[in-house]
């Protein structure tokens, strides 16, 4: 019964909750990396989160301005992302050159995971992943090994928020289907289930209540 209501519901109307679900606990864990990313920083190079549109971490090391951007993997984001961070790249390095400061300015897309073995990219830009990223920002080759522990608890305490929200969602599916496509001795009402999804007459569809 829950398989056939979760279907339904993902085929008729529910299309992308769950994977929305799913892609807030991402931007969830991704902002809780780049968070430690920025405060390890910040203890080791005396780095600071950025003011700079499009930037999350600014920090100096031997002589050389950078600025990084931070994402959670490798494969984050399309071409037209990737140009907006290029752009946002050039434009953070110039509004720190018309401020006076003489320094060399580098840019980062440092991801949390994965690995990129190309890391300097034409774009006049440097892409490092994973252990590489980790080292980059901390001086320490092994941090990425290091992370393993607390990972592993933030990941658990995640995951039993994303139970707990998921089970109640599929309790929502349940409750909305026996009440819209069920009888009253709660057997499938299979002509009005079909009508509201394949009807040609409008008519037949059930106003369903949004989803807030």
């Amino acid at each position: 019964m829950i398989i056939l209501i979760s279907r339904f519901f993902k085929r008729i109307r529910f299309n992308g909750l769950l994977v929305d679900f799913y892609s807030r606990e991402e931007i969830i864990f991704g902002n809780w990396l780049e968070g430690l990313a920025i405060f390890i920083n910040e203890k080791v190079y005396n780095g600071h989160k950025s003011s700079t549109n499009g930037i999350d971490l600014e920090f100096e090391k031997d002589g050389v301005r950078y600025i990084v951007a931070i994402k959670s993997g490798p494969n984050w984001g399309n071409s037209s992302q990737i140009k907006k961070m290029v752009l946002d790249f050039n434009t953070a390095r110039k509004t720190i050159r018309t401020s006076g400061a003489k320094v060399n300015v580098e840019a980062v897309n440092g991801c949390c995971y994965g690995r990129d073995n190309v890391p300097i990219k034409i774009d006049n830009y440097s892409k490092l992943c994973g252990q590489r990223f980790w080292e980059f920002i901390s001086g320490d080759e092994n941090l990425y090994l290091e992370l393993i522990e607390p990972l592993g608890h933030k990941a658990k305490e995640k995951t039993d928020e994303f139970n707990e929200a998921y089970g109640r969602v599929i309790n929502r599916f349940n409750d909305e289907f026996i009440q819209n496509f069920c009888t009253t001795d709660y057997s499938i009402d299979w002509n009005k289930l079909l009508k509201h999804n394949s009807s040609k007459n409008e008519g037949d569809k059930v106003k369903l209540p949004r989803i807030k």
